[in-house]
Parts: structure tokens; C-alpha cells; sequence
């Protein structure tokens, strides 16, 4: 699972340092109940609205009792002052799956953020060139070595323009952010999870063919009738999954991906859903997490355990 956390609203007076854009670190590495050191803090500062963007990562194995040795698929990617801009950095989580998932994600988290920040239409329109960036990057994963037939990532990513966050979503992964109301440190989404949980998601991709249906239903323990799983933050472990025809394959359990040649073919799509929110002093953090996170943690556990790291 990979996490990366953005403390973005810590506005206070520059110094020499953060006008000239470059980083500084903030506390030292330390670890977890688990053992598991994190990275220290780093910053940058943003000039155009004065504030200092804080911000850190960890990523780490899934427990898997029958399988303890196997590969963390998840990448992440940080990039700060994309196109030499102090005000616009670059946050992005992804979720491999498949037996080339550590390689498509590993490529995808490269190729995206490099494509993005070639776009010299990028700060007049972020929302076409973030469009554009994600098409292009799964259309060089295609053209690339690595097999992704049955193999994709995930991409959940954050471009922070000033005081301004353009959140692109591809998959289940997820960005939250917390928000202070009164006494209150309260969790807002700023991305939807694409699911076959979504009934405009199952809609799109029943249009391309896919049979969507539980792993039960497939294997005849259920009835593959009912096409109804309940609420995805309640659902159990046996969610719904996009199947070809006349096959016990792709198995997905979303929608959109990078990568996923095969899957393509019955509506899973490489193009991101964008939210924009402006950045007010009541947004005291941001997080960016795959589903190894949010499979487990709600939105508000999460921000309710990051508040007090």
C-alpha cells in the first residue's frame, strides 16, 4: 500500500531559503509502532499565496498471512516545481495489480508526471493537459516492453497550482482532505473510488459487455442474477468484479485503470475523473492512499490517525 501526506495550508512568513524554492527538511525519520521508518518531512514553500506545503510518504508490503514475501506493487511519485514553477507541485499515488504490476506502475508514476510537466499548456489548462498526460502515458505503456494484458495500475494524483489542488482519479485509490470545522477535524473526499459499485460506472461498462459479478456468483455459489452488492464502505470481501463474455477473466474490481489491454475491451478506461478544490485556511492536510489504505481505514480514520502523526 503507498501513502503520501501534504500538509498544505501552514501559512507563515518566508525566509530566504523557501523564496528561493528550494527544499528543506523538517523532522528527522522516525518510526512507527511497527517498525517501519518513514520519511522525514520536507518543504517547499509556495509564493504566490505565501504558505508552506509540508509533506511526506511511506509505502509498505500488504499483510498477506500465506503469502508474506510477496511484491509491494504500489509506487509513488513527488514532484515539486513542475516546470521550474515554485507553485505548482505534483503528488501521486499508484496501485499495481497483475503480474506486471510493480513494472506498470513504476512506469506509469515516470511517464505521467514526465509527460505533464513537457505540456506547455499545463498552467492555461490544467484539466485538458491532466486529460491528455494520463491518455498518452497509457497509450506509451501499451507501446512498451512490459506486458499489461492482464496487468495495470491505479493512479490517484494531486497538482497543486498556488492555492489550488487538481485532483485526478484513475481506479479505487483515493485523496482526502481535512477540513476544520469548529472543534472539528472532518474528512472530505476529493476523489470517488470507480467501482462496478457505482451504478454510472456499471452502467458505462455493461454498455461495453462486461459481466459484472462476484467471485461467488461466477463460480455458481451465488446467484448471478442479482445484481445488486449493497454499499462499498459496508460491502464484505467479495465485491463486484468485470469479467469478458464468455471468460473467467479480467476479475477487475474497478472500473478505470492504466494498462488493463484486455480489460479495456469491456469499458475499463484510462481516462481520470478531475475535481478542483481552492485552498482555504480551514484545509489543514491532504492525503493520497491506494486501496490498501482505504479497503481497510474510512476516509475519516485515516484523517483522524494522520491529524495526530
Amino acid at each position: 500500500m503507498g501513502c503520501a501526506h501534504g500538509k498544505c495550508c501552514n501559512r507563515d512568513s518566508s525566509t530566504s531559503d523557501e523564496d528561493s524554492g528550494h527544499h528543506q527538511r523538517g523532522l528527522r525519520p522516525y518510526k512507527n509502532k511497527d517498525g517501519l521508518t518513514q520519511r522525514s518531512l520536507e518543504l517547499v514553500h509556495v509564493p504566490s499565496h505565501n504558505f508552506t506545503l509540508q509533506y511526506s510518504s511511506l509505502t509498505q508490503n500488504g499483510f498477506y498471512p500465506d503469502t508474506t514475501d510477496r511484491e509491494n506493487q504500489d509506487s509513488f511519485c513527488i514532484k515539486t516545481q513542475i516546470q521550474g514553477n515554485p507553485n505548482v507541485h505534483f503528488f501521486g499515488v499508484f496501485d499495481g495489480h497483475g503480474q506486471y504490476g510493480a513494472q506498470c506502475s513504476n512506469f506509469v508514476k515516470d511517464k505521467l508526471v514526465e509527460i505533464l510537466s513537457s505540456d506547455p499548456t499545463l498552467l492555461d489548462d490544467p484539466l485538458k493537459a491532466y486529460n491528455s498526460a494520463f491518455l498518452a502515458t497509457n497509450s506509451e505503456l501499451r507501446d512498451s516492453e512490459i506486458d499489461d494484458a492482464l496487468s495495470g495500475t491505479t493512479a490517484i494524483t494531486v497538482l497543486v497550482v498556488g492555492d489550488t489542488l487538481y485532483v485526478a482519479n484513475v481506479g479505487d485509490s483515493r485523496a482526502v482532505i481535512a477540513v476544520k470545522d469548529g472543534d472539528r477535524i472532518l474528512a472530505e473526499d476529493l476523489s470517488v473510488d470507480q467501482t462496478p459499485f457505482r451504478k454510472d460506472e456499471y452502467d458505462r461498462v455493461k454498455l461495453f459487455g462486461a459481466r459484472v459479478l462476484s467471485v461467488d456468483q461466477v463460480e455458481g455459489l451465488k446467484d448471478p442474477d442479482i445484481q445488486h452488492w449493497g454499499d462499498e464502505e459496508s460491502h464484505g470481501g467479495d465485491p463486484p468484479r468485470l469479467w469478458v463474455p464468455n471468460g473467467m477473466y479480467p476479475g477487475t474490481a474497478f472500473t478505470r485503470s492504466v494498462g488493463d489491454s484486455t480489460a479495456e475491451k469491456i469499458g475499463v478506461i484510462a481516462v481520470p475523473e478531475i475535481s478542483i478544490i481552492r485552498l482555504t485556511p480551514s484545509h489543514l492536510f491532504f492525503v493520497v492512499a491506494s486501496d490498501g489504505v482505504f479497503e481497510f481505514l474510512s476516509s475519516q480514520t485515516v484523517v483522524n490517525m494522520v491529524r495526530y502523526m
